[in-house]
């Protein structure tokens, strides 16, 4: 039976490309001169620090743009709130990967209310879609990119 996976993944070295060049910008930018700004990648989180709020902010936009144009979706990022104190901000931006069990009912819920002739089982942290057709698989396709869920969705694994 035909059949295809929805996940939700991001290229962890396209982010870590473009924490390298947020750095390399902090470093040269002039509004940046003598200040302790850095980002700093961790497992499944950008870690970003600075003496002020309004620095975390300016920081924020640098690392958007740098993931923009890396390729990245910025659905596939959680800012966090930041935390400040007297001599010191932080914020952690939390990346998102796989489809996670909210969403994952959700969707199946929404392809079952569609009447589409395809079923949908969880599976981990992907959904994976199968029926007798691949017209309505794609069906099943148009109808997931045309809603927001919150995060990027991949759809792979397509079998016939």
């Amino acid at each position: 039976m035909p059949s295809f996976d929805i996940v939700s993944e991001t290229d962890l070295q396209e982010v870590r490309n473009a924490v390298d060049q947020s750095n390399r910008e902090t470093s040269t930018r002039f509004d940046f001169k003598g200040v302790k700004a850095t980002f700093e990648l961790a497992e499944d989180k950008i870690l970003m620090a600075a003496e002020t709020e309004f620095q975390l902010q300016q920081m924020m936009d640098i690392l958007r743009q740098k993931l923009v144009k890396r390729s990245v979706d910025l659905t596939a990022i959680d800012p966090q709130d930041p935390v400040t104190t007297l001599s010191s901000a932080r914020q952690e931006v939390l990346l998102k990967q796989g489809v996670d069990a909210d969403t994952a009912r959700d969707m199946v819920k929404y392809i079952k209310a569609a009447k589409l002739k395809v079923q949908a089982q969880i599976q981990g942290d992907q959904v994976r879609v199968t029926g007798k057709k691949r017209d309505d698989l794609q069906e099943a396709i148009t109808l997931l990119r045309g809603k927001d869920w919150g995060l990027p969705l991949q759809f792979n694994n397509f079998r016939d």
